[in-house]
């Protein structure tokens, strides 16, 4: 999810307490579940009876229906209608995902959030109105690629093309050095804003805490300057050329290049 999403949650009621899910297939269930365990209700539907038979099994959610999203008169009926928020996380059937979004936006519906399984379908869900379209399984796919690959880097959050914040492993050049004392914003333009310390994440750390190897530290900062860590990593140029570097950081600060 890119920081063009922002606007949709910069204008999500605060105040809502309430949710529906319509369709419980992995994606719909994990929202439902979620949601559920943070405290909010939940409406779940799905055309399968089995399905919410098993939501409401294992307790998905406060309410689980059994519904046909593509007729407008059983949303209407089921109170989907009258919830600010409805996700459709209908992803492989692209007519029905479509359908239902247009009749729950058309139907007056604040906020819809739609899950889309191709470029294609996202595209098409715009269209018809959804204010929010996700890509579960590509998202799930870059970040299981990324995890293969950038060595070093635990987790990375894409700001825009050209800017990342990422979760790093403390690499042995830097360990028992404070954050002071390595010059990070000077020497590589990137700012810590994150070090766990006893399995927790330390928010702000003090510039003279000192950092352990294989513990880890949040950074953020350009692609560019984050690939200058003394970390093995592969990041993206500006142009979309591949960057990868594995620094070693020597006594006398000198910074060279394997």
């Amino acid at each position: 999810m890119d920081i063009s999403s922002l606007s949709f949650f910069r204008n999500r009621r605060s105040d809502n307490k309430q949710f529906a899910v319509i369709g419980l297939g992995r994606f719909g269930r994990a929202v439902c579940h979620t949601l559920d365990q943070l405290g909010y209700e939940v409406l779940a539907a799905d055309m399968e009876e089995a399905r919410v038979s098993e939501a409401r099994a294992e307790n998905l959610a406060a309410h689980c229906i059994q519904l046909d999203s593509t007729n407008p008169l059983a949303l209407q009926e089921s109170g989907i209608l009258e919830i600010d928020t409805v996700i459709v996380a209908i992803g492989n059937f692209l007519e029905e995902s479509i359908v239902t979004t247009l009749h729950v936006k058309e139907a007056g519906v604040k906020q819809v959030v739609a899950k889309a399984s191709s470029e294609i379908h996202g595209t098409l869900l715009k269209k018809v109105g959804a204010d929010l379209v996700v890509y579960p399984e590509a998202e799930m796919g870059r970040a299981l690629a990324r995890s293969l690959t950038q060595r070093g880097i635990l987790e990375r959050f894409e700001l825009d093309p050209d800017h990342s914040i990422v979760e790093v492993m403390v690499p042995e050049e830097f360990h028992n050095k404070t954050i002071l004392e390595l010059k990070l914003r000077a020497d590589y333009g990137v700012n810590v804003v994150a070090v766990s310390h006893a399995q927790k994440f330390e928010i702000n750390p003090d510039p003279n805490q000192k950092l352990l190897e294989g513990s880890a530290m949040v950074v953020i900062g350009s692609n560019k300057n984050i690939s200058r860590l003394p970390i093995a990593c592969d990041l993206l140029n500006p142009d979309g050329s591949s960057v990868t570097t594995q620094l070693t950081l020597h006594r006398s600060s000198e910074i060279k290049l394997k």
